[in-house]
């Protein structure tokens, strides 16, 4: 296996981490609703578990309302009985025709949850990142043992791997930093 090879696999895998954790940072509650935040909730639509954003149209208001209208009125009760049952802090209204649901300010105990939960998250996928060095640099290893490799390209190849970690360690802070002022200022 080249040492280009391993690079891009452990770039490739670094990358997805960090993805992931993005993603996952969208679901987080900040003072702004997000229809990202109603992802995870599901209802029973036509016997298949469904995300209650993909089963009408989602829309933020400016008074920090979300605007549930589903696509089929009979699922205007679903929706409201899943996303109360979510245990979100939040609570979903059925006025007959769509589902309201009002997020109040958050105080500032709130917000410094919400950060820490963030920076909970980027410690997560920090450990993750350092797991897949780990792995990578034995698989180095194991090949160098195995004559794949030799010795200087085994330790390049490790070098590489650490500066790739470096670089990804950096970009999860940046994402943390983006999405702590998002809940600082939100």
């Amino acid at each position: 296996m080249s040492k280009s090879t391993y690079e891009k696999e452990v770039t490739e895998k670094m990358k997805k981490t960090v993805v992931h954790y993005e993603e996952e940072l969208k679901k987080l509650r900040t003072g702004r609703p997000s229809p990202a935040m109603f992802e995870d909730i599901r209802i029973d639509y036509y016997g298949t578990p469904t995300p209650v954003n993909q089963t009408g149209s989602v829309t933020v208001t400016e008074d920090r309302t979300v605007v549930i209208s589903p696509w089929e009125k009979s699922l205007l009760e679903k929706i409201e009985k899943a996303i109360n049952a979510a245990n979100l802090g939040i609570h979903a209204i059925n006025d007959g025709s769509v589902v309201r649901v009002a997020f109040p300010s958050p105080t500032g105990e709130d917000r410094k949850k919400w950060v820490k939960h963030a920076k909970d998250m980027m410690e997560e996928t920090k450990i993750a990142l350092r797991n897949i060095r780990r792995d990578d640099i034995k698989k180095v290893k194991d090949d160098q043992k195995s004559s794949l490799i030799s010795e200087d390209e085994s330790k390049k190849a490790e070098e590489e791997i650490t500066k790739i970690l470096k670089e990804y360690e950096e970009k999860s802070e940046a994402v943390f930093a983006k999405k702590e002022k998002e809940i600082m200022e939100s």
